[in-house]
């Protein structure tokens, strides 16, 4: 694939989709960079929200389309934020005010573990009927106080205790290594190697 649409505006994404497809050499174009608006996501789980954004970037650009599904889920908030993790604090979207309502919620709780979803789902065209879909999960838990400028949404609150470092201070291709989409699309890629 020479070109890839990614379904989806948010330029952190973008930035870390286009770091892990370097060295096949594919161009990635987001659905915004296009003028395509972002799908509905109606449903309760990754996986049917990452096809459904695939399916409209698909349709609408006639490329092969790359979504991603992700969110933080927090044990003691019995896994939110979820699938609602990007407007965990309401419209518009906004990175600050989803951490500070994160930060609140968990206040009362001594329990920090929590873990990244990421769902990636590949429509080859737009004619697709078999997309390729991955998943993967990173644990680690919530800290206390943000720390890091990397990264983004959550990232400055995910610490992974076994680096004693929260994801935004990680260098991106370390990130991209361990993360949650970082291993759904190395299972993705293996995938299209296999075919």
């Amino acid at each position: 694939m020479k070109s890839i649409v990614l379904a989806s505006g948010n330029p952190g994404k973008k930035a870390e989709i286009e770091q892990l497809l370097a060295s096949f050499g594919t161009r990635v174009v987001t659905q915004a960079e296009l003028g395509i608006t972002e799908a509905e996501e109606p449903y309760e789980n990754f996986f049917e929200n990452a096809l459904a954004k695939a399916r409209h970037a698909a349709f609408a650009t006639r490329l092969p389309a790359l979504a991603d599904d992700s969110g933080l889920c927090v044990d003691a908030l019995g896994g939110a934020p979820g699938v609602h993790s990007a407007r965990f604090a309401g419209e518009p979207k906004s990175d600050a005010r989803n951490n500070e309502k994160l930060l609140a919620e968990m206040s009362p709780h001594d329990d920090r573990s929590a873990h990244y979803v990421c769902v990636l789902v590949l429509m080859r065209g737009p004619g697709d009927t078999q997309p390729l879909v991955a998943q993967a999960e990173w644990h680690g838990e919530i800290a206390r106080a943000p720390r890091g400028r990397g990264g983004f949404g959550y990232d400055p609150y995910f610490l992974v205790p076994a680096l004693g470092k929260t994801a935004a201070e990680l260098a991106p291709e370390e990130k991209n290594r361990i993360s949650h989409r970082g291993q759904a699309l190395a299972k993705l890629l293996e995938m299209l190697k296999s075919q």
